[in-house]
């Protein structure tokens, strides 16, 4: 390998660019930036010669389980070890680092799945002794694209190795792995990098190349990075290689298709105002630029993470400037987290539904629509409530086709004042007791929110107002509810001796030739405590 080098470069050849994540790969353990967990295990292990034949490392990619592969591989046959801080300077750890030791083999389960090729490059070799190092390491990345009989093959040998063999096995997807292999080995878990650590690493880099940038450049990268080193170097080497003097939050946004904060929020803004013209003319100045239906949706979905961040003041984890967090705060104060976490399930949801659209643009400008429209309609029923609520007339029954069931109705306004105290203190009462009810089950709110003191006589408080004949039929007929309320009515009209009378005809909204209902009052007595729990048990969240 040295030898083809020098003769490259005797010749006048140059030799190909290294990608920055292999130009930076760690090559000791103490560059290796966000396992300490794994790396303190290790170092343990080869400190007291606690040396396990076999290990597997999982976790997302790019996130240092090939790298410390390697490194184990270097603690096992520095020339001075094995140790817990390889030199990295000697014949072996040089050749190890460049991909040259015959000692340490290195295969692609990925491209390397079948039998035949573990036979060959494992089983039929692993008699024979290392020829340069203390141990052979046999390094198999994305083990579990191994096929089955790949696997068979292999599992005697990961269980029984001779003394100077020692399996690396690295996998994205552990629950591929079999059991039986699983259990024959050292199991460690790599985790994502947090923002922090890629943008330390990202600094760090930049640093060693002599280019500028700015501080939300690097956090943008470390985001679309999802934890990885490996992913977070590429997208940086791929914005450097545009970058002309200093590496901006704008080049990052443009190299990488994605679509810029200021046109997500005024997407954002105008999605919660219901403001139709500002989302179709935002859609198309964002469509214009080159950016699709699922970029959009991303770059929305991200942005809505740091302004639910901002809008519960939880730590977003990356560099921003001062103006950056003025604009998310202004934002998220303007939004509001009542409105912020429903767009946000309802944008995360529709992700899984671009993939099959076939008019992406049109699609996506329907389901921004569709959300500020259902946004401004929650606003609205209160209000429209009110006003519809005395214009409803009992004698008329509508057809059920025309008439589905009722959704709650807002409380009509109290009955005026009828000129008997006692009476207009019983009907205050009433409203009290209804109101209490009806905020703990929406089915007994539907069928007495709109019910009232019409009457006192002899003691007897009369409530009606029921605004169909079926939710009187309803009501009365369900011996439970009629029990509760009355135990309610009880428990709070202190020293009056009042009992309640339930009707359905006098309603303030009935008309004088609306027929009575011919099912006699119910009067029910109290049973106190006990009815309230049967109420509670049987209404609550209805």
């Amino acid at each position: 390998m040295q030898y083809s080098r020098r003769l490259l470069r005797n010749f006048g050849f140059s030799m190909a660019h290294i990608a920055l994540y292999r130009k930076y790969r760690s090559q000791t353990f103490d560059e290796l930036i966000g396992q300490e967990h794994v790396i303190r295990t290790l170092q343990n292990g080869l400190s007291r010669g606690n040396i396990h034949h076999a290990f597997l490392f999982t976790g997302p990619r790019g996130t240092g389980k090939t790298s410390t592969a390697r490194l184990l591989a270097k603690a096992l046959n520095c020339e001075n070890g094995p140790t817990d801080a390889p030199c990295g300077a000697c014949a072996i750890c040089t050749s190890i680092a460049d991909g040259s030791c015959i000692d340490v083999v290195e295969m692609d389960a990925a491209s390397e799945a079948g039998v035949d090729e573990v036979r060959e490059r494992i089983v039929d070799v692993i008699d024979y002794k290392p020829a340069l190092c203390r141990y052979r390491i046999f390094i198999i990345d994305e083990v579990h694209d191994l096929s089955p009989k790949a696997f068979d093959a292999l599992l005697k040998t990961i269980e029984e190795p001779p003394g100077h063999v020692v399996f690396v096995l690295a996998t994205t997807e552990q629950h591929k792995v079999p059991p039986t292999i699983q259990s024959r080995t050292q199991k460690f878990n790599f985790s994502r990098a947090s923002l922090k650590s890629l943008v330390d690493r990202m600094t760090f880099v930049l640093g060693e190349e002599g280019i500028e940038f700015e501080p939300a450049a690097l956090s943008t990268i470390a985001r679309m990075a999802d934890g990885g080193f490996r992913d977070a170097l590429s997208l940086l080497e791929q914005v450097m290689l545009t970058a002309e003097k200093r590496i901006t939050l704008g080049h990052v946004v443009d190299q990488l298709g994605l679509v810029r904060e200021e046109a997500i929020d005024a997407l954002l803004v105008a999605t919660d105002r219901g403001d139709v013209a500002k989302i179709l003319s935002s859609v198309d100045e964002i469509f214009q630029s080159g950016r699709d239906a699922r970029s959009i949706l991303e770059s929305m979905l991200h942005r809505l993470s740091d302004l639910t961040r901002a809008s519960y003041e939880v730590e977003i984890g990356a560099a921003t400037d001062a103006t950056q967090e003025a604009a998310m705060k202004a934002i998220s104060a303007q939004l509001g987290g009542d409105k912020i976490l429903p767009l946000r399930l309802a944008i995360a949801s529709s992700l899984r539904d671009v993939r099959d659209v076939t008019l992406p643009k049109l699609w996506l400008e329907s389901l921004l629509i569709g959300y500020a429209n259902s946004q401004r309609m929650q606003a609205a029923p209160a209000q429209t409530a009110v006003v519809s609520a005395p214009a409803v007339e009992p004698a008329v029954q509508p057809t059920k086709a025309a008439n589905p069931a009722p959704k709650p109705r807002a409380e009509p306004e109290p009955a005026p004042a009828s000129g008997n105290p006692d009476q207009d203190r019983a009907a205050h009462l009433w409203q009290k007791i209804r109101d209490e009810i009806g905020e703990m089950s929406k089915t007994a709110r539907a069928k007495i929110g709109s019910t009232r003191v019409t009457g006192l006589d002899n003691g007897v408080v009369t409530v009606s107002g029921f605004l169909r004949q079926n939710d009187y039929e309803s009501f009365s007929e369900n011996g439970k509810l009629v029990k509760a309320i009355i135990a309610k009515w009880d428990e709070q009209k202190g020293a009056d001796a009042w009992t309640l009378k339930f009707v359905h005809n006098g309603s303030a909204n009935a008309k004088s030739e609306t027929p009575s209902f011919a099912a006699p009052a119910v009067e029910l007595p109290a049973e106190g405590e006990k009815l309230k729990a049967i109420f509670e048990q049987e209404f609550q969240g209805r």
